[in-house]
């Protein structure tokens, strides 16, 4: 039997949930048309660890070394590859991704950390650089898709506003957020809700009606188009161009994604019920929608930053690491039945790793010089540990990665050449990214 379907009739149609299609049978049929269509586009999905990930707790333990603590490994579905017991659905999926326990950086405090690991630049740069999701949706932009090309779910931005910005690219790449939704619960400890994903200003204000919002509107097109016909450049057709995409958002059916009540209720619970389950499984929609670059963050909470454990730092990654498993392996699985994953690259990554000695207070520091992220999906050779850390973690002993060759690495796997040139706001063409991707990294 031969299906013939259009890459954006499909992705609707999956997009109605496994209980539609996966029910008549369709889903598993219409997969490997998706992945070969040629008029796929890739797509980037950055799991952001905010507050820095030990690596010695997650995907790179040291089970022999006093500084290893107290979890254990467990095997994976990769021969020879092993890494925590709290990732367990994760352990299932590992020949879809590949480990990288070598990665070393010299930037150790959170905010020239971040604005660094997602960057690639130094921090206090008289230019304003953009972020790895910013230049990708800036490369990948599809016009036709009615939503932003750069979405970012529940990010934790005080540490470095503009590590999520797009820089010098202008606000058209600066991200969608999507915030969790005031009341809503952002770990899902209840068990009979969902964590509630909002954006903000999609629909008007209660108390204005339909011909009162059409009033306001027009009133702002005249004096906005008044003013641009005295100032026709720079920031005034820039702020004009970002206002009439947010009009263009709040009409267009496309922001119907943002819902998720449309996915069974079975779905949502695999995911996950908190704030990063329920991200990635709006990420899948977005993938779905053909959104370029979707960013869902993890570590954020009431009581901090979750990953910066300087303090109980076994219990509170046991309980990061069970939101974490929940909601990538599905997203993982959701992605692969759906013929989704082989176009769709995944990284996984904080700004920096933690001190392999564990503290005074059960805790560990931070700690750039020997680190752990993972690369994922389309693009990239699964199924490995690439790089390796001394016995005690204290060092990198083979083939050490920087953040740069990350960078350029997701790139590759993109489709996109790293030393791209994109043109700056003081009209220099700044490449992407210095670097060399790792190969052996790249499918």
């Amino acid at each position: 039997m031969t299906i013939t379907v259009s890459r954006r009739t499909a992705l609707r149609a999956a997009g109605l949930g496994v209980a539609t299609w996966g029910a008549s049978g369709w889903l598993p049929q219409i997969a490997p048309a998706l992945a070969t269509s040629e008029t796929r586009k890739r797509q980037f999905i950055l799991l952001w660890m905010a507050g820095g990930p030990s690596q010695l707790d997650t995907f790179d333990l040291k089970p022999e070394h006093i500084n290893g603590g107290s979890f254990k490994p467990i095997a994976t579905n990769v021969n020879g590859i092993q890494i925590s017991e709290h990732l367990p659905q994760l352990s299932q999926q590992l020949d879809h991704l590949a480990i990288v326990r070598s990665l070393t950086s010299k930037e150790g405090d959170h905010g020239r950390g971040t604005y660094f690991a997602r960057t690639g630049q130094r921090p206090m740069s008289v230019l304003n650089y953009p972020a790895l999701p910013a230049s990708v949706a800036y490369q990948l932009n599809d016009t036709n898709t009615g939503l932003p090309p750069y979405i970012s779910i529940a990010p934790f931005r005080a540490f470095s506003q503009d590590a999520y910005g797009s820089g010098f690219l202008g606000p058209k790449y600066n991200p969608l957020i999507v915030e969790n939704s005031a009341g809503s619960r952002p770990n899902g400890d209840s068990p009979n809700t969902f964590a509630e994903l909002k954006v903000d200003a999609m629909s008007p204000p209660t108390h204005v009606g339909p011909a009162r919002l059409q009033r306001r509107l027009q009133m702002w097109k005249r004096q906005e188009d008044r003013y641009l016909r005295d100032h026709p450049h720079g920031n005034a057709l820039m702020h004009g161009e970002v206002y009439n995409a947010a009009i263009d958002l709040m009409n267009s059916p496309a922001g119907r994604v943002f819902d998720l009540s449309q996915e069974p209720a079975a779905l949502r619970d695999k995911y996950g019920r908190g704030v990063f389950g329920q991200g990635c499984l709006l990420a899948r929609r977005l993938i779905e929608e053909g959104v370029p670059c979707i960013e869902v963050s993890l570590g954020a909470s009431a009581d901090g930053v979750g990953w910066d454990t300087h303090a109980d730092n076994f219990a509170t990654v046991q309980r990061l690491s069970a939101e974490l498993d929940a909601g990538w392996s599905s997203l993982l699985s959701d992605l692969h039945e759906r013929g989704l994953l082989e176009t769709t690259t995944i990284l996984w990554m904080g700004e920096f790793g933690r001190t392999p000695k564990i503290n005074n207070n059960a805790g560990r520091d931070h700690f750039p010089q020997a680190w752990t992220c993972v690369l994922g999906g389309g693009g990239i050779a699964g199924g490995q540990a690439y790089g390796q850390t001394t016995a005690d973690g204290m060092e990198v002993d083979d083939r050490p990665v920087t953040v740069e060759q990350v960078m350029a690495t997701v790139c590759r796997a993109l489709g996109i050449a790293p030393d791209t040139m994109q043109m700056s706001d003081i009209g220099r063409p700044i490449p992407i990214v210095e670097a060399e991707p790792v190969n052996d990294l790249l499918s």
